[in-house]
């Protein structure tokens, strides 16, 4: 378990939120799941969730803006200290700004971007809310991972606009390395296999953690959703995808160990 209450350093991912046409089935979904409460943030905000466990912030929820295109998406922030520096270098380095640079009420302020490759993220610059609060426990996000059709082009890409190394695992097909930033491992960049179907674009991939996989991918069975990839294990814990009843797509990992807290 790791508690924050200081900004991430730049370039890790702090915060994820997801944005649905109906937001109540999601706080159905998402709080029998994860045992989620949520905190209305007022009318001014639309009525945007913040999801908390034992008091702590841990994800965002809120309904589609109106002229939403794009599928409801579990969205990924990663930590920055000047919003608009960033959001240079993502157009410098090929990417886009789907949302510009903009203060939010919490006097946070935050972007929306897509890579090369298409993949969506977000990008957030610490206010009153600093991102998620608690991390790496049940209930809790637990890892980020961005998977593309173009290994090198997004390795490219996030190295220029983040300084991220990679730390790629030899003889890995599909290729799958690791962001470190200051000699941290702060996420994934992974190649989607040609198995996947063509339709699934790139896209970051968020997972939670929890005390019993099995049982998870079992009850979001019975709370409407769908079980995308069955339980198995893996060198991290034991893992699943899944989706909720809404369609959106999203991990779920046990927690393995409970590492010291940090402030």
């Amino acid at each position: 378990m790791i508690v924050r209450d200081t900004p991430y350093p730049d370039g890790m991912p702090c915060w994820v939120d997801l944005r649905v046409p109906d937001p109540r089935m999601a706080m159905d979904f998402y709080g029998a799941l994860f045992g989620w409460a949520f905190a209305d943030q007022g009318d001014e905000t639309g009525n945007y969730l913040l999801c908390l466990v034992n008091g702590r912030i841990v994800a965002g929820l809120g309904g589609s803006p109106p002229d939403q295109q794009a599928p409801p998406v579990w969205t990924t922030y990663l930590a920055t200290s000047n919003v608009d520096a960033t959001a240079e270098r993502v157009r410098n380095a090929g990417g886009r700004l789907l949302t510009e640079p903009t203060d939010t009420l919490w006097e946070s302020r935050m972007a929306i971007a897509a890579d090369p490759t298409g993949a969506v993220f977000g990008l957030w610059q610490a206010g009153r809310v600093i991102g998620a609060q608690l991390t790496q426990a049940p209930s809790a996000l637990m890892w980020n991972e961005c998977l593309t059709r173009d290994f090198s082009a997004a390795e490219e890409f996030y190295g220029h606009v983040f300084g991220y190394a990679i730390g790629r695992q030899e003889d890995q097909e599909p290729a799958y390395g690791t962001f470190v930033s200051d000699e941290r491992i702060v996420g994934g960049l992974g190649e989607l296999s040609p198995e996947v179907p063509a339709d699934v674009p790139s896209h970051w991939m968020t997972y939670f953690g929890v005390v019993d996989t099995d049982a998870v991918a079992a009850r979001a069975i019975e709370l409407d959703g769908t079980v995308i990839a069955p339980p198995k294990d893996s060198p991290y814990g034991r893992v699943s995808a899944l989706s909720d009843n809404q369609g959106v797509a999203f991990s779920v990992i046990t927690v393995t160990a409970e590492p010291e807290p940090e402030a």
